[in-house]
Formats: C-alpha cells, sequence, structure tokens
C-alpha cells in the first residue's frame, strides 16, 4: 500500500494519497483547491487518483473535491449522514460540463475499495453533524483487520476537533452543546478501537479546530487514550468533557463561515491558479489611489512597514500567518488585491489565497518596486512603541487598550481595562471600540497586532502599536473586571 501525508503548513491541514501499487489506483482524501499539487505527487508515485473522499464539510479551506469531480470525472466518496441542514448540495446539480458527478453518499459503515485497499466509514459527528472517518485495511497486503483510521477533524494529536464552529462560525443559533454531546458519543466509540490503530488526521500544530493540537503528523489510539487531555475528559462522563471541550475555544476566523458555504453549495472550479500582472512602480501609483484595490504588503520586517508604507496598505507578512491574516481581515472575497511582494513568492501566495476563496489577485510589486515607490511618494506610518511605554500612556486622555489576543488568553492575564477583540474577527469586534480615541494595539509577540494595527489604520483610526511579548508586561489582571469589544 502506498501511503503519503501532504501538509499545508499555514493552514496546518494533511490531505492524504492512498494507493494501491498493484492496480496503481489511488485515493485521495480532503484535498485542498489547487489540485496540481495532488496530481504531480500521484505521477511521480506511479498511480492515478481515481476517487477523492471528504471527512467533512471543511470550514478552514476550499475542498479539491470538486475540481477533480469537474475536470476528471473523479469519483466522489461523500457522507450522507447528519442533519439536512449540513449535505453537500452541490453533487445534487449538474456538471458544468454537463452530466452529473459520480458521486457515492455514504452511511455509516459502507465500504469501498480502491484497487485491493478497503475503506470503510465511520460516522463521527461532534465537529460536524455530518462527519466521517475512514477505516483503512490493506487487503492486498494480506491484512484483515485495519491499519488506521482518517479521523480529519475529529481526532487530533493531544486534542479532538471542536465542537462549536457551526455556532460560533456560521452563526446557527443553539447547536453547541448538543455537538458537544455529539462528539462525547464519537470519543466512546474512538475507544472501544483497538490500541494499535494508526489515527491519521486532517490538521497539526497551528491550526484553530481545536485548542491545542500536536505537532507529531500521526498518533494511535492507545496513545490518545493515554495522553489526549480531551479523551481523559471524556472519561471522566459526558458533563465533565462538554465543560472541558467548550472551554476556552480560539476565536474562529471570519472566513470559516464563507467556506462553510462555498463547500456546502460548491467552491468555483478553478481550472488554472490566476496569474497576477507584475506592476511598474507608475502603475503601482495607479493602484494605490484607487479604492478598488486592496494593497497587501508582506514584508517580513513589521517595524518596516511601520515606519513608512503606502496608506491604506493591509499588512500580511508572507510567513504562517497569511492566510490567517487575510482571512480574518478581508471581508469581500472579490475584492481585486494587489500584492507587495517578493517575486519568488507570488505563486505561493497565489496558492494561500486560492485555498481560502480570494480568487482575485490581479498583480503584484515587487518589494524593489515598493522601495522605489515610496522613496517618491505620500506614505503613511504608525508609531510603535513596547509595553513600558504602554503602561505609561494608557492613562491618558483620549486613550484606549485593545488587545488582539483570543479571549482565552485575555481571560489568563491582561492589561486592566483593555478591551479584547481577537484579531481573526476584527471586522465584526472593530465596530464595538471607542472611535474618538487613540488606539493602543497589543497581543502576545507583536505579531497579531501589526495585522490588527494596520488594519485599523485602514478604517480611519488613530493607532499606536506595540512591538513586545506581553511576557514583558508587569502589571497584567486576569477576568473579572474586563472590558470586551
Amino acid at each position: 500500500m502506498l501511503f503519503r501525508q501532504v501538509f499545508d503548513p499555514k493552514l496546518a491541514q494533511y490531505a492524504y494519497l492512498i494507493g494501491c501499487q498493484q492496480t496503481g489506483e489511488a485515493l485521495l482524501i480532503d484535498p485542498e483547491r489547487d489540485i496540481d499539487q495532488y496530481l504531480e505527487l500521484a505521477e511521480e508515485e506511479g498511480v492515478e487518483i481515481v476517487a477523492v473522499a471528504e471527512t467533512h464539510i471543511h470550514a478552514d479551506f476550499l475542498s479539491g473535491a470538486r475540481e477533480f469531480a469537474e475536470r476528471f470525472d473523479t469519483t466522489l466518496y461523500l457522507s450522507d449522514e447528519g442533519t439536512a441542514d449540513w449535505k453537500y448540495e452541490w453533487v445534487k446539480e449538474p456538471k458544468q460540463s454537463g452530466g452529473s458527478y459520480d458521486a457515492q453518499l455514504l452511511k455509516d459503515g459502507d465500504t469501498f475499495t480502491i484497487g485491493n485497499i478497503e475503506v470503510e466509514a465511520v460516522h463521527t459527528p461532534g465537529h460536524t453533524p455530518e462527519h466521517m472517518s475512514f477505516m483503512v485495511t490493506d487487503k492486498g497486503g494480506g491484512a484483515t483487520e485495519p491499519m488506521g483510521i482518517v479521523t480529519g477533524d475529529f481526532a487530533f494529536v493531544n486534542d479532538l476537533g471542536r465542537p462549536d464552529l457551526l455556532e460560533s462560525a456560521a452563526k446557527v443559533e443553539g447547536v453547541m452543546e448538543p455537538s458537544a454531546r455529539e462528539l462525547y458519543r464519537s470519543v466512546q466509540r474512538f475507544l472501544d478501537m483497538p490500541d494499535y490503530l494508526q489515527v491519521w488526521p486532517a490538521h497539526g500544530a497551528g491550526s484553530t479546530c481545536g485548542k491545542a493540537l500536536g505537532a507529531v503528523p500521526q498518533t494511535t489510539i492507545g496513545y490518545e487514550r493515554k495522553y489526549n487531555p480531551m479523551v481523559g475528559a471524556a472519561l471522566d462522563g459526558e458533563d465533565r468533557f462538554v465543560e472541558a471541550i467548550l472551554d476556552g475555544q480560539p476565536e474562529p476566523q471570519l472566513y470559516f463561515a464563507r467556506m462553510k458555504r462555498d463547500n456546502k453549495l460548491g467552491a468555483p472550479v478553478l481550472g488554472q491558479l490566476p496569474q497576477p500582472r507584475k506592476l511598474t512602480v507608475q502603475e503601482l501609483k495607479a493602484h494605490a489611489e484607487n479604492d478598488e484595490s486592496l494593497l497587501v504588503d508582506t514584508r517580513i520586517d513589521r517595524s518596516a512597514f511601520m515606519e513608512t508604507h503606502i496608506p491604506g496598505a493591509l499588512y500580511a507578512p508572507m510567513n504562517k500567518s497569511f492566510n490567517t491574516v487575510i482571512g480574518s481581515l478581508v471581508e469581500d472575497e472579490t475584492t481585486p488585491i494587489v500584492l507587495l511582494i517578493d517575486e519568488d513568492d507570488v505563486d505561493e501566495a497565489v496558492r494561500d489565497l486560492v485555498r481560502i476563496g480570494y480568487d482575485n489577485p490581479v498583480a503584484f510589486a515587487s518589494l524593489e518596486t515598493l522601495q522605489r515607490y515610496l522613496a517618491d511618494a505620500e506614505t503613511a506610518s504608525i508609531e510603535e512603541i513596547d509595553f513600558a511605554e504602554l503602561e505609561q500612556r494608557r492613562h491618558a486622555d483620549n486613550t484606549a487598550v485593545v488587545d488582539v489576543r483570543f479571549r482565552s488568553e485575555y481571560d489568563a492575564g491582561h492589561v486592566d481595562g483593555a478591551h479584547n477583540a481577537s484579531y481573526t474577527r476584527l471586522p465584526e469586534y472593530e465596530a464595538d471600540l471607542p472611535t474618538d480615541e487613540t488606539l493602543i494595539v497589543h497581543c502576545g509577540s507583536g505579531a497579531r497586532a501589526a495585522a490588527a494595527s494596520a488594519y485599523l489604520q485602514r478604517s480611519g483610526r488613530s493607532v499606536v502599536y506595540v512591538n513586545d511579548n506581553f511576557s514583558d508586561y508587569e502589571a497584567p489582571v486576569t477576568s473579572g473586571d474586563a472590558v470586551a469589544a
């Protein structure tokens, strides 16, 4: 059996290529939308992707399942479990190219084969109502029992999938606690599985689909039984589990609701990646003066951005936070995006954008072009301070402190009187922040606050940016007398 785990470090997402080397056929589970990466891998391994399966309707990236089906008539294996509100709607419609999708909708216990590999669907609701896991048995290798289980967003290394997203991200009221209780029942089923069974999750450390995901790419049932704190909470009873799993979940990125919608109704078919045009200084000037375009400054040096940048530019450094910043702070996915970026990073940035539904990167200017433009143009800046300076200035008139960390971080210790507005949902929280005061913006290290400061300045706020570690702050208070945005 061929087994390849494909990792996207920015979304902390795992897809799985599982192939039968005897027949040359392969199954792909939970692919992202830019499917050329999987086609190239399959060709290198000498197999053909004949089927795509999904564990659930994803919230954090656009699925590549429809892309495969439209372009290659690939067979689809999708869940038919759960409530009527959370079914795959797009597979019921005609294909864009005509005809119907070759889709097999699965119930708990259904099986299918890829060459000599048997896959069994296991309904594991809780994270979402329709969630499926997939037991994999290598019958071609002589096995009569499964080797492992692809758990999607149900079970991770050191954590379990969060059951609150339908309510906290998709705004479906009243489902958080019932989903947690469904997840508890799924965990009981998980614990009945053999300890040797390998666990292949859909996410690792860095994903907000859980609270404390491990960085190790796979685990076993037995290991998680002993060391996973959320599994441990389930062993203490249902009510204890519900309390533990719902406590301290990070605020989901704003774009999660849109991903849920598009993956349910059908992600637009890409065909090929967008090809943004390279700009000259004069062309960059035209875009800078055009309110229809969003300039995204990707320089890694956030102090350089604070010192001088194009007025109205959003700051999204070209590192692991790039997707999160864009998905959290850019509400309209149709906005024409102009990247200010190292030319070698353009392809990576375009993939990052389309994976979360931003299909309109129209142009880019190299960092050299940006520097030439900044040398002879109107520029903006944001004052930069540390926590010692924040403490001196926070009592001044017409001044407010804004903490853009997650609520759980804020509750553990914060600046007295600070407003909490997690940057992952800042466009929602921003309306509740003071409009006539200078906002001193901080986070845990300065990284999240940099993007938030640029966003708030773009919206017309007077902003001061704290580039410092919160651990250096000497006078934190815990929640109780907190001010929340």
